[in-house]
């Protein structure tokens, strides 16, 4: 009984990680948030990382557990929030892909506490880190839960522990990326940046489409109830 409770999970941990670590991928997002934090001294940017991974982590842990009900309250559905936050994701990775070439790094900053927390949330948790397509996942991850009190415990602790992996894999790509850029230099950093843009682009352009689709197949094909999760090659 007890190894089949941990089996169990497990398999909950690794589909939670499984499901949400690809699709944030901050291993891709570590240039962009060195280019974006450029301004700060090397302490402000690893505080700036903590909050970035403990945002993301309520974020994440939220959509989980009642994202799904807080949509169902105000009427929302998956496919509009795909739709509203694929817009958002391509605008932002217009601006940087139009964007200037990336800054040297400081060693000193006049940000305040404030400022500093403001960022941590817009952009560098939404839309860079945690967006769209990562909270679809979130949320379907929690529908339908388990019957029975103790089943529905194990899973909720199974998807805490699963989101808290991925804040930290976020907090520690966040917090080391310096060390990745010196290794790519100026330029690979800046072609890594545009890069990753574009892809970002495409994949806001993408969720965009998987909403739009899903409402349109709602319209046509009224009597087909389908269940929308995003595509696991989204990175957000």
């Amino acid at each position: 009984m007890l190894l089949d409770h941990i089996q169990y999970f497990a398999g909950i941990v690794f589909i939670a990680v499984a499901a949400l670590l690809p699709i944030i991928d901050p291993f891709a997002g570590a240039p962009i948030y060195l280019a974006m934090t450029a301004d700060l001294s090397r302490e402000q940017r690893a505080r700036t990382a903590k909050l970035v991974a403990f945002n993301s982590f309520v974020l994440l842990l939220a959509s989980v557990l009642v994202g799904a009900y807080v949509l169902d309250f105000f009427g929302v559905s998956i496919p509009a929030v795909q739709v509203a936050g694929g817009a958002v994701v391509c605008a932002f990775a217009w601006s940087l892909l139009n964007g200037p070439t990336t800054p040297e790094v400081s060693t000193s900053s006049s940000s305040t506490p404030d400022s500093l927390t403001q960022r941590a949330f817009y952009p560098l948790t939404m839309p860079l880190t945690v967006g769209p397509g990562s909270i679809s996942v979130a949320v379907t991850l929690g529908v339908n839960p388990p019957l029975g009190l103790r089943a529905r415990l194990i899973t909720t602790l199974a998807h805490v522990v699963g989101v808290l992996i991925t804040a930290l894999a976020i907090y520690l790509c966040y917090r080391y990326a310096d060390r990745l850029i010196r290794r790519l230099g100026t330029t690979g950093t800046d072609i890594m940046i545009r890069l990753t843009a574009f892809i970002l682009l495409a994949i806001g352009t993408q969720i965009i489409w998987n909403g739009a689709r899903t409402m349109l197949n709602g319209v046509l094909h009224p009597t087909v109830v389908a269940t929308p999760i995003a595509p696991t090659s989204a990175r957000h």
